[in-house]
């Protein structure tokens, strides 16, 4: 199995995260990019990565992804990865702390949207987010529902 999609910009996703978007008000985002190890870029390849459950911490003016899952690369040997562990995140120092800033001072969060390849290397768009309450999020349902009525009604028509 491959990358999921290619875009006309050369980016190949290899796993998003449509729930942050429904579950938080992204603000800003980023693209940053990650440390990984040979068999971590391996099995990014085939496409076995997720992100549902991961989110960005800020320690030591350093940004670190925790939560995301690479799988262990099939042919990989007794030097496999860890398929959970804390990854670094490589982002410009100004970056960083105006990131930190805003997490501090306006209790957002940061989360991972997708991740993908660009340019042969491995990027994971951030989002700087802050969480939506019930009703925020019954509006996005609302508002989804319809434009699928829009879309079908545009459909029948052609």
């Amino acid at each position: 199995m491959a990358a999921k999609k290619q875009h006309g910009d050369g980016r190949k996703i290899v796993a998003e995260n449509p729930k942050a978007r429904f579950d938080f008000a992204i603000l800003e985002t980023l693209e940053a990019g990650i440390a990984l190890t040979g068999t971590e870029v391996k099995s990014l390849r085939s496409g076995k990565a997720t992100i549902k459950e991961a989110y960005v911490r800020i320690d030591d003016n350093e940004a670190w992804i925790l939560g995301m899952n690479i799988s262990t690369y099939e042919q990989g040997n007794v030097f496999n990865h860890d398929p959970l562990r804390t990854r670094k995140l490589l982002l410009h120092r100004k970056e960083i702390n105006d990131l930190h800033a805003q997490v501090t001072r306006k209790g957002c969060t940061i989360v991972p949207l997708s991740l993908y390849f660009r340019e042969g290397r491995a990027k994971l768009t951030i989002g700087l987010a802050k969480g939506k309450d019930i009703g925020d999020k019954r509006q996005t349902i609302a508002k989804r529902d319809v434009q699928r009525q829009i879309d079908r009604e545009m459909k029948q028509r052609d």
